[in-house]
């Protein structure tokens, strides 16, 4: 059971007496805007991140930091930004160059859902956005990964891998988010793993029922996860290691300050097993 800086534990064990298969393949991240320190520059925000355990971090477009200072801390730190958070705007080739110009490896995109069209409708639509970044993309080798978010028109496992094969491309792929599969469908995390499997890129870390890393009153009822969560983590990770995943998990919870953000990096190598 890992241990907080300052002393406290968490409540949350990940069920391995040692580092599970998926240790060595999981680097850790934090999304930047999860820091909550406005007093500290953007050089001490990316040392604060090492410091503290983390990895990497991962930018949103309209993040309001100086791009130029960004690039500073990465070089001055060895911290990447490992990718880029494009949501649903529209403007992807803005995004993949964006990704280029901080060293990063992907777009997050949503396909979000337009309730005047017809599913074929949106299907249709996204994939127009898509195909024009289609090009750089696969010429920059950055992955153009969609995210299960309640606002997509993607409503399933099955439709996203759908999706994402329509474009028999390498560079579109799945960013596996384990908190919004409970959050708005019946099927549960581990069901999302299985069937997107190898189109995994990248992962987003949350659990929306857990009493620290969620909402306790959020929790669905029936829901069957582990230590209080929704998310039942031993059946992902098993998942995640029948696909041979191995790259980069980025946390998506109620972010704060030094101390909040080490606990973050505890839970986890927890709840992936990585320690």
């Amino acid at each position: 059971m890992g241990s907080l800086a300052g002393g406290l534990s968490t409540p949350f064990s990940n069920g391995f007496a040692a580092p599970g298969p998926l240790a060595g393949k999981i680097k850790i991240a934090v999304k930047y805007q999860m820091i909550h320190d406005a007093k500290m520059s953007v050089l001490e925000k990316f040392r604060m991140l090492k410091e503290v355990g983390f990895d990497g971090t991962e930018l949103m477009v309209n993040d309001k930091a100086d791009t130029n200072e960004i690039v500073k801390a990465i070089d001055k730190t060895g911290l990447p930004v490992h990718g880029v958070i494009n949501s649903a705007n529209p403007d992807i080739i803005s995004a993949v160059k964006l990704a280029q110009q901080l060293g990063g490896d992907s777009v997050l995109v949503v396909t979000k859902e337009d309730s005047k069209l017809s599913y074929d409708e949106n299907f249709k639509y996204w994939q127009q956005l898509l195909r024009v970044a289609l090009p750089l993309a696969e010429k920059s080798g950055v992955k153009l990964c969609m995210e299960n978010v309640r606002a997509t028109f993607l409503k399933t496992g099955e439709e996203m891998a759908s999706f994402v094969d329509s474009f028999d491309s390498p560079v579109v792929r799945a960013y596996y988010d384990t908190g919004n599969t409970i959050t708005w469908t019946e099927q549960s995390a581990e069901h999302w793993a299985r069937i997107l499997g190898k189109r995994i890129y990248k992962l987003d870390i949350k659990d929306r029922g857990h009493p620290e890393f969620g909402d306790s009153k959020l929790k669905r009822e029936g829901a069957l996860g582990t230590d209080g969560g929704e998310v039942n983590w031993v059946k992902v990770r098993e998942e995640l290691v029948g696909s041979s995943f191995s790259g980069w998990a980025t946390a998506e919870v109620a972010g704060g300050g030094r101390k909040r953000l080490a606990g973050i990096a505890v839970w986890m190598r927890d709840v992936l097993g990585l320690e």
